[in-house]
């Protein structure tokens, strides 16, 4: 169900290559490093690839027990023991890269970690800012040689400055091509870095300098566009770490209030919020009212009115009243924090295309070198072209044969998709369950807290004799005495202030009773009512049709008999209806698996709309649920307590609904729905179909231009700056095309506003 993901490639390029200073990158989590760990930066490390390759130049380095790549962020945790590092850093080195020392951010989320990251960003950015003149003046030197060759006089003065220029746009712009692509040939890698410094040393070789200086003058300036548009995708949810304040406001042991940073804030610390402030840590509301935007965290713009008891995210935004809050996590463990953490991770679990792609590379790469090859050593044999001809031809086959639009256009695809996803409060645990989840055939779904509200409500009463207002007033007294979740359901949904109660005790099982007014009555149960004799045939009846309804019945009885009934019920949540109409619509068929009984469950299926129903089961009987539906194609469970864990697990892919679920259900599952809205899941299912068409459109387009100017080259109509030019093209209509994903928007707004369905159109 969770397959490994090991990264693989015969090639590095485009973004990929690292051959161009990358755009600035996310200041991201990183994970507490075990003992004996040290976390290095590695600037033109930023995709899979790469990664891959530094894995097989570490590959003769023994002694290093554990590899931690964090491709966001640029940086490769080394857990080995200190005479091992040098090593790994020499191996790594001659390999092309160049790692840098990074001292460990803090891991209380302080002010002065986030700005180590912020340093580490500014040098970064301040690379790629220097990146841009040097390529700029690269193609300018490119330019003017290949205008000395065109127009000016064939002398030999002339002919020496073109080639000093070209030797100039060469250095400016291919110096770390060569570095890595040299050092790969060195290891018998065949990588893009290869076969351009190849290419290009191959050209100048036999007089075309001109062309040499444009290739790679070309080919660094797309590697710093690709890179920038590359970290787009990456950095699609940065944003969010400038969401939760720097600093908060913490009272003191003598009540003032102080400024302090926010990761010297303590777990239990009282901090104030006020309005239009955003809330700097997890926490629980201790004071006032207010409505919070919670869309940094669930996805959901619509403010949500938070009250004493309240549970509140990092970053929210306090719209109205001023708040206070007891603090339940530090800030390097807010919900927040963990949740640009898993998309991090997820960022770095391989795809089924993106391993389909690499795989495809380690073959197409050799194969492209070896036609090339065989072009130069054949055609004068074959064909009247001279070795020098066949050698042309051969060096632009190889500048064609690069494949870096097709190596680029999955991850950023993926990683885009999954950053979408992240902006809708969904979080996918990898590529691959961003693809596996248009495969869903069925989805299962828990009752309690994922079809309803997870908490009882009053949803009908009656009075039988007297006067209706008063038994509602002396059933709120009584209810508003007892904690039970039912009694509590009544107190709120009557909404009166309840009167004193005297003389109060508590039924264990039955319910409660007291002295209101001057008259002892009980609110309490169906068998209560009939220990106490007072129950009828009619009264039977009538409760009967609420318990048919999957309702909890509390009957208000005094000594002359039943005053009033009560029944409370777990809704269903107003999201549900829509989003079985919308997985129905997609072909998908929802099913229903709850421990509760028979009744209750037909009763909420039927308001869901949906057919099957399984009731009573215990945890094993979900789990062995969930493998019989598996015979009917891909399932994904859908639930949030402990009691789902084992069906999460087991399923295709498990789904935790995050706002109500346990710790125990969310590890489980595959997926995390941040604010508990069903509707989030045919968006999913939506987002995944097309982000598969999209990868198959940026395959097909890579490989169709390949094929176009393969068949340009054969018959000598292709250049090699042609060559490089095109491709450089192919890769950025490829990654915008991935991007596009990025902004995918909810079609067709759900009830309520609330929502709307991802657009399932392909790309």
């Amino acid at each position: 169900m969770k397959p490994h993901d090991s990264p693989s490639s015969s090639c590095s390029g485009g973004a990929c290559c690292g051959g161009a200073p990358a755009a600035t990158v996310a200041a991201l989590p990183m994970p507490t490093p075990r003992a004996g760990t040290t976390v290095y930066r590695i600037p033109t490390m930023d995709c899979p690839v790469e990664e891959a390759e530094i894995r097989r130049a570490l590959e003769g380095v023994s002694g290093i027990r554990a590899l931690n790549f964090q491709l966001g962020a640029r940086t490769l945790a080394i857990t080995a023991p200190a005479p091992v590092l040098p090593r790994a850093l020499e191996a790594i080195t001659r390999a092309g890269f160049k790692p840098q020392p990074l001292h460990q951010p803090p891991q209380d989320g302080s002010t002065a970690a986030k700005q180590e990251h912020h340093g580490h960003d500014h040098d970064h950015s301040h690379d790629a800012g220097y990146g841009i003149p040097r390529l700029a003046l690269a193609l300018v030197l490119a330019l003017v040689a290949e205008g000395i060759e065109l127009l000016a006089p064939h002398t030999l003065v002339f002919e020496a400055a073109g080639m000093a220029l070209a030797l100039a746009a060469i250095g400016l712009s291919g110096l770390e091509t060569y570095a890595k692509g040299f050092a790969a040939l060195r290891r018998g890698r065949l990588t893009i870095n290869a076969l351009m410094s190849v290419a290009v040393t191959g050209a100048f070789l036999i007089g075309q300098w001109p062309e040499a200086a444009m290739v790679m003058a070309l080919y660094g300036i797309a590697e710093l566009v690709e890179a920038r548009a590359a970290d787009r995708a990456r950095n699609a949810i940065r944003t969010l770490m400038a969401l939760a304040p720097e600093e908060a406001d913490v009272r003191q042991a003598d009540g003032t209030w102080r400024a302090v940073p926010a990761g010297n804030v303590a777990v239990g610390d009282t901090v104030r919020i006020r309005p239009g402030g955003r809330v700097p840590l997890d926490g629980v509301v201790t004071r006032g009212s207010s409505a919070l935007n919670q869309a940094p965290v669930t996805g959901e713009s619509i403010p949500v009115d938070k009250a004493p008891g309240d549970a509140v995210f990092a970053g929210s935004v306090n719209e109205t009243g001023e708040i206070e809050l007891r603090v339940t996590a530090p800030a390097a463990d807010s919900t927040l924090a963990r949740i640009i953490h898993a998309v991090e991770q997820a960022q770095s679990a391989r795809a089924p295309t993106q391993r389909f792609v690499d795989r495809f590379s380690q073959v197409y790469t050799p194969a492209i070198f070896a036609l090339a090859l065989a072009t130069a050593v054949l055609l004068p044999w074959l064909t009247d072209a001279t070795w020098t001809q066949a050698l042309y031809k051969a060096l632009v086959l190889l500048v064609i044969g690069c494949p870096c639009a097709l190596v680029i256009s999955t991850p950023v695809t993926v990683v885009s998709a999954l950053a979408a996803a992240a902006r809708r409060g969904v979080l996918i645990k990898g590529g691959t369950y961003l693809e596996q989840a248009r495969e869903i055939k069925v989805v299962a779904l828990d009752k309690t807290g994922t079809l309803t509200e997870g908490r009882p409500k009053l949803v009908h009463w009656e009075s039988l004799q007297g006067e209706r207002d008063a038994n509602a007033q002396v059933a709120a007294s009584l209810a508003a005495r007892s904690d039970h979740p039912v009694s509590q359901a009544i107190a709120q949904g009557l909404a009166l202030q309840g009167d004193g109660v005297t003389a109060f005790k508590a039924l264990a099982g039955r319910g409660v009773e007291g002295v209101v007014e001057g008259r002892r009555v009980v609110l309490g149960n169906h068998r209560l009512a009939e220990e106490r004799g007072q129950c009828s045939a009619a009264l039977e009846q009538r409760l009967q049709a609420q318990e048919s309804q999957g309702c909890s019945v509390t009957l208000l009885m005094g000594d002359d008999g039943v005053l009033a009934v009560f029944a409370v019920a777990d809704t269903i949540k107003d999201s549900s209806r829509e989003a079985v109409a919308q997985l129905r619509a997609l072909g998908v068929t929802p099913v229903l698996l709850t421990g509760d009984n028979a009744a209750a469950g037909q009763t909420i299926a039927r308001q869901a709309g949906i057919d099957e129903v399984s009731a009573n089961l215990l945890p094993e009987d979900k789990l062995a649920a969930v493998e019989a539906l598996r015979r009917r194609g891909a399932v994904a469970m859908v639930g949030d307590g402990i009691n789902d864990a084992p069906a999460l697990a087991r399923a295709d892919i498990g789904v935790a609904m995050g706002a109500a679920g346990t710790d125990t259900a969310m590890e489980a599952a595959d997926v995390v729905v941040m604010n508990d809205d069903l509707r989030r899941i045919p968006e999913a299912i939506r987002l995944s179909r097309r982000t598969r068409a999209v990868l198959w459109q940026n395959i097909a387009f890579a490989i169709g231009v390949k094929a176009v100017f393969f068949v340009l080259a054969v018959f000598g109509s292709a250049t090699m700056w042609m060559a490089v030019f095109a491709d450089m093209g192919a890769t950025l209509i490829v990654v915008a095309n991935g991007l596009r994903l990025l902004k995918a928007r909810p079609a067709g707004r759900a009830s309520g506003g609330a929502t709307r369905a991802m657009s399932g159109r392909p790309a």
